[in-house]
């Protein structure tokens, strides 16, 4: 039996191979996401960088009614402009970032020793205004501190009086885990390189000899159809595996030769025993993805057909990457049933750095290779089948 699988696996393989047309495109979509990933990281990089170096530009209505406070924030490097007629319209319209209101009552209340009101106006939905608004913010901030410990002072009552605690902060975050964002998306990009690797050589193994006619004589070959499905089937792991090991490369490449740390602040290394983990964890994913394209392609009577159905199965299991980057789920029992779930999960932790338990590791590779399997036997059913020289 073995052997007849073989001879069909070199078969497609050699059919594969010689279609360039479809190997290659799965190929782009291997350098996809280090592309993406690397074109946001310079774009926002320099973005950052930019927001850092220059300075604030504040637009200030009623400077006049508190000099000290001007003068305060012209130390920090800020720089004072008047502001629009309408400070809120013009944050609407995205005209200015954020605008400093001082009202005329702020004088007497300073000088009473009262709380002095000031109204800082900003769009907080606006990303692109963020760094502006949190320096604001925190400038104003700390000119309330620094006056609230003069007026103690004067009064000859100790600062330390406010300071009930003291607070020793302990960051335990990693490099890896302060660019969670970004390293968040990689199973996202690394699972949608696995199935659009298979995609194109399923889609020509199956849809593809339906519609040349050549699959018809292949079936009515003397050997059991399960077989032909299990072969094609895995003609098309190679190339999903390749896949994998160029989008790993290629993220890879981005952190180590972009200049990470100069353009976010923080160094993200990958490491040979991080990839090899992320790799290994994913080849459960790999069987998956060819099981589940190979049942939906021996569906499609057209390679037209099949190429708007496949492209949409890889984003099923990839989708929840992306939520992983703004809802980090704990790595429960419960996380580890879920085919690919689990695996984004442990991608995660490896690319993190953080401690895995291989309890996980072993249920998670056990749930995605039984749904594979059970997938692959669906498929084999409908091999066996009339059905599968006409399609539907």
């Amino acid at each position: 039996m073995m052997k007849k699988i073989l001879v069909i696996f070199q078969k497609e393989m050699l059919d594969n191979l010689r279609d360039t047309r479809s190997w290659t495109t799965g190929v782009f979509w291997a350098l996809f996401g280090p592309l993406i990933l690397g074109g946001m990281i310079m774009l926002l990089g320099s973005t950052f960088r930019e927001k850092a170096e220059e300075a604030l530009v504040l637009p200030v209505s009623g400077a006049e009614n508190a000099p000290n406070l001007i003068a305060f924030l012209e130390q920090q490097d800020v720089r004072i402009v008047p502001a629009p007629a309408d400070p809120e319209a013009a944050v609407i319209a995205g005209d200015i970032n954020v605008a400093l209101i001082i009202p005329a009552e702020y004088g007497g209340d300073f000088s009473a020793g009262e709380t002095a009101r000031v109204i800082l106006v900003f769009d907080s939905t606006r990303q692109s205004a963020i760094a502006d608004i949190a320096r604001a913010q925190n400038l104003l901030e700390n000119y309330s501190s620094y006056i609230g410990l003069l007026r103690l002072s004067l009064r000859g009552v100790s600062p330390e009086v406010i300071r009930a605690i003291q607070v020793e902060e302990v960051d335990t975050a990693t490099p890896q885990s302060q660019a969670l964002i970004f390293l968040s998306m990689l199973p996202y990009f690394i699972i949608f390189a696995i199935f659009n690797g298979a995609s194109p050589v399923i889609t020509d193994a199956t849809a593809g000899e339906r519609e040349r006619g050549s699959l018809e004589p292949l079936l009515i070959n003397p050997l059991p159809r399960g077989w032909v499905a299990i072969g094609k089937m895995l003609s098309a792991m190679p190339f999903a595996v390749t896949n994998l090991l160029i989008t790993l490369a290629g993220f890879a490449a981005i952190f180590h030769f972009l200049p990470v740390e100069e353009l976010l602040g923080v160094q993200i290394g990958l490491g040979v025993g991080a990839l090899t983990a992320v790799f290994l964890t994913c080849l459960p994913i790999v069987f998956l993805a060819c099981a589940i394209q190979t049942l939906i392609a021996s569906f499609t009577r057209t390679t037209k057909e099949a190429g708007t159905y496949l492209p949409f199965i890889g984003l099923i299991p990839s989708l929840p990457g992306l939520a992983l980057a703004f809802l980090p789920v704990k790595p429960d029992l419960w996380t580890m049933l879920i085919p690919t779930f689990g695996q984004q999960i442990l991608i995660n932790q490896f690319l993190r750095s953080e401690p895995i338990s291989g309890m996980n590791v072993v249920i998670s590779a056990a749930t995605t290779i039984l749904l594979s399997a059970v997938i692959t036997y669906v498929a084999i059913k409908f091999y066996e089948g009339e059905r599968m020289i006409v399609g539907r």
